[in-house]
């Protein structure tokens, strides 16, 4: 279990000062200066030393992703975007860092984007979040007045701006090229890649996008340095992790826990449990709704990291566990998903525009029982039409949890199906 003292996020609950002066008590924005001098390939060496993974949902190394910008300038000015636009059902852990340790994110970002030659930063916010913007934009306000973002940032000799921009609630915008668009003020739909965000991103200009979470760990990694990150979770799997557990456990809760901890003391430690026991778990989602569902026998045992969990044929997405007990319409439940996917389709794709709502309208007859058995391969197969079918993860976020459905729960789906025969009898 994580020690106190490890912990990144000290104020995750709300319960301490989320002010500049509450943050800077609690060791942020510490010689933030001295960080900076120390150079921009130091930093990314460091960042590629902690074994860093994206805490967005992909996954991907957060050093790496930096070194892909332009090393010397070309003319035109490079921007770090990050990436606010909660909206993946289950996920919730970015908004308790802009609520309630902003500081942390805003640090983040000046270092961030010193090691990517960028002088301005936008943080591109949920349209729902409002309170958490508020409080965001408080901090900016804050770490302006201070000197600590501005001309000669912390007194590093980096000028530095940062713009908080607030979406209007659409989904396809967490999509990193998506949320590029809506930030030049056009409709919000992805782009085609390459080019990539990190040769031509906001303005045609680099531009890298991150996660907040991804973004607001880089200075306490880089003052207790790569090592000590690196110590915590399996190989390839390091660090500390926000984890979202929601559902049908006894104390739902958002907890900063070392990756690589097993599931089953995840939900011991933190959540009392699962609600009526373990025997009462049916199945769980562990990486937010886009992820394929894992039948509860078998994630009692699992191990909460990336490499693990995809061995279990799903993945650790965004840490958002979604726990679901015998009490649970299971069908239902993904019904529910494939309306949210075919609601927030964007519609420049064919598979997708199409394949959504027709998903959910077969799955609409499955929570029935009103369908044919037949019916449930042929949705398996226009699950697979979709997935890798279309210009962004959308299409495969629609098709993975109704794959999850019928791997793990296809008895129960014919059961249905039988059982209204006999009543329509």
């Amino acid at each position: 279990m994580l020690a106190d003292k490890d912990r990144i996020f000290t104020n995750l609950y709300g319960m301490h000062d989320r002010t500049l002066k509450g943050a800077q008590a609690r060791g942020h924005w510490d010689g933030t200066d001295k960080l900076i001098q120390k150079g921009r390939d130091w930093v990314v060496q460091e960042m590629k030393d902690s074994g860093l993974r994206g805490r967005g949902g992909a996954g991907f190394p957060t050093g790496l992703k930096w070194s892909f910008m332009p090393k010397e300038s070309d003319g035109r000015p490079a921007y770090l975007v990050v990436n606010a636009d909660e909206s993946e059902p289950g996920t919730c852990k970015d908004r308790e860092i802009m609520r309630h340790d902003p500081h942390t994110l805003i640090e983040g970002c000046l270092i961030a984007s010193f090691a990517m030659n960028a002088h301005a930063c936008y943080i591109y916010i949920r349209g729902e979040y409002i309170r958490e913007k508020e409080a965001l934009q408080a901090a900016i306000d804050e770490a302006y007045d201070a000197g600590l973002v501005g001309p000669n940032a912390s007194g590093s000799g980096w000028d530095f701006d940062i713009y908080l921009h607030h979406g209007a609630g659409a989904y396809i915008c967490g999509e990193e090229t998506a949320l590029l668009e809506s930030l030049e003020g056009k409709k919000g739909m992805p782009r085609m890649k390459p080019p990539f965000p990190a040769g031509a991103g906001l303005y045609g200009c680099p531009t890298t996008v991150n996660n907040v979470e991804s973004i607001a760990v880089v200075p306490t990694i880089l003052r207790r340095g790569a090592s000590w990150f690196s110590g915590f979770g399996r190989p390839n799997n390091a660090g500390t992790k926000l984890f979202a557990i929601s559902g049908h456990v006894n104390n739902p809760c958002v907890v900063e826990e070392a990756m690589s901890i097993p599931f089953e003391e995840l939900i011991e430690k933190h959540c009392g449990g699962i609600r009526g026991g373990w025997d009462n778990l049916k199945a769980v989602i562990p990486g937010g709704s886009s992820v394929p569902m894992v039948r509860g026998e078998n994630m009692r045992d699992a191990i909460m990291d990336f490499d693990a969990l995809k061995e279990k044929g799903s993945s650790l997405g965004t840490a958002a566990v979604i726990v679901m007990d015998e009490s649970t319409d299971i069908i239902k439940a993904i019904w529910r998903l494939s309306k949210f996917y075919k609601h927030e389709s964007c519609g420049q794709c064919t598979p997708c525009r199409e394949g959504t709502g027709w998903m959910m309208r077969v799955m609409d007859r499955l929570v029935k029982g009103e369908a044919e058995v037949e019916e449930i391969d042929m949705l398996l197969d226009v699950t697979k039409q979709v997935e890798g079918h279309t210009i962004c993860a959308l299409g495969d976020a629609a098709a993975w949890p109704i794959q999850g459905l019928i791997k793990n729960f296809r008895g129960e789906i014919e059961d249905r199906i039988a059982s209204k025969r006999i009543a329509a009898e």
